[in-house]
């Protein structure tokens, strides 16, 4: 199977310039293509993961991966799907997120021998002389066509900035120097950057006479139609210090069914063979398919011996086993009365409820257990010495869990 065929089998290809040039290219090693990272936080997130993917796929295949750190563009704020403005970060908060994304996309991408590159937008695009780039750039692109593109459209609604109407031109820009400086010829990005990527191969036609290509990839949505990535919490993150292994193997282990085989396709290196056999799986059989997306994914990002950690440790959710790496709160002196505490303290103080009166809901729905058995009782208690050691494992309906230790 080609790298093509393999990309369209998981479901990734959603819109292409010229698909038979595009498959000519990956499939014979020959694409040098970029993606771009705006460094909007310190970390990347699981928003990235399809892109990361995409370019160790691609890299295998023989192909020139060019990761772009945006920041230049982080400077303006992409206004794609937004509906209000990008706070603005100084240079200083840029520059130390553009450091932390290194690290992070090393784990994907090899970059040693010039097998890829890592660029900066910066580097060109702090130095543009705004008349310059007005008559060089500025030309040959259309405000009535820009307005109609899919990326402007929520932020048209409460006003969209001069300076987020720049992003578009910018990002064009980024294609034409890279095309230049390194021989870039096709750009890769989430669907919903189908309109700058455009923008893109259009001015290095208007401006070189040269032929580039673009490619989106399918946006990592659940069966709601909704991205996936977030939590309660906010974003799930791949820098364990922001989401730890447990809690990142944790969403994986409990997305929804109708989601499980299409993120295992999408976002797994497993042989498609295997997977298909997956589709078959049905009821409980689908949740042994979570954990497999969950510890591949963690092993992925993590390390084969976070990945185990954190599958010994969700295994202990429902057996005796270890749970030394699950999530921990820890409680003090302070905690008990009489060396006791009752069950709805021990809920607010592990953080699984915000107040008293929520954990009396929780306890009165039948929805919290320790130790694997249910909690009916609002005024159970436990004491001191039960907590310390190995401490009890808390839980609160099927999702949320903590082990409760008392520490001397």
């Amino acid at each position: 199977m080609t790298i093509f065929d393999e990309l369209k089998a998981r479901g990734l290809l959603a819109q292409l310039t010229d698909e038979e040039e595009i498959k000519e290219l990956i499939n014979n090693g020959k694409a040098t293509f970029y993606i771009g990272f705006d460094p909007t936080a310190d970390s990347l997130h699981v928003g990235h993961f399809m892109a990361l993917c995409l370019m160790k796929r691609l890299q295998m295949a023989g192909n020139k991966p060019i990761a772009l750190i945006g920041g230049g563009t982080g400077m303006i704020g992409d206004p794609t799907g937004r509906s209000d403005m990008r706070t603005m970060m100084t240079p200083e908060i840029i520059q130390h997120n553009c450091d932390c994304f290194k690290v992070q996309m090393s784990k994907f991408i090899d970059f040693s021998e010039g097998k890829a590159l890592m660029v900066n937008n910066a580097d060109w695009l702090m130095e543009l002389n705004y008349i310059e780039l007005l008559r060089e750039v500025g030309a040959h692109f259309s405000v009535n066509r820009m307005l109609t593109a899919e990326c402007y459209k929520q932020r048209m609604e409460k006003g969209l900035s001069f300076l987020e109407f720049n992003y578009m031109i910018m990002q064009s820009y980024d294609f034409y120097v890279l095309y230049q400086k390194y021989g870039c010829n096709m750009q890769f990005g989430g669907d919903d950057q189908w309109s700058n990527m455009l923008g893109g191969t259009e001015l290095i036609r208007r401006k070189l006479g040269k032929d580039a290509y673009a490619m989106t990839i399918t946006l990592l949505l659940n069966s709601e139609g909704n991205k996936m990535g977030k939590t309660q919490k906010g974003a799930v993150w791949l820098d364990p210090n922001k989401t730890p292994p447990y809690e990142f193997f944790q969403y994986w282990r409990n997305i929804a069914d109708a989601d499980v085989l299409k993120c295992i396709r999408m976002l797994t290196f497993l042989p498609l063979e295997q997977i298909d056999e997956m589709d078959k799986w049905e009821g409980s059989e689908l949740n042994r398919a979570k954990e497999i997306l969950a510890y591949e994914l963690t092993k992925m990002i993590h390390g084969e011996e976070e990945a185990n950690k954190a599958l010994e440790s969700a295994k202990a959710l429902f057996t005796s086993g270890n749970a030394a790496d699950m999530p921990t709160a820890e409680l003090e002196d302070k905690d008990f009365e009489e060396d006791k505490i009752d069950i709805l303290s021990m809920l607010v103080a592990s953080g699984l409820v915000a107040s008293r009166s929520e954990g009396r809901r929780a306890v009165e729905q039948g929805g919290v257990t320790v130790d694997g058995e249910k909690v009916a009782d609002i005024k159970a208690a436990f004491e001191k010495e039960r907590l310390a050691g190995e401490g009890l494992i808390l839980k609160r309906g099927k999702k949320s869990f903590k082990k409760v230790i008392y520490k001397n």
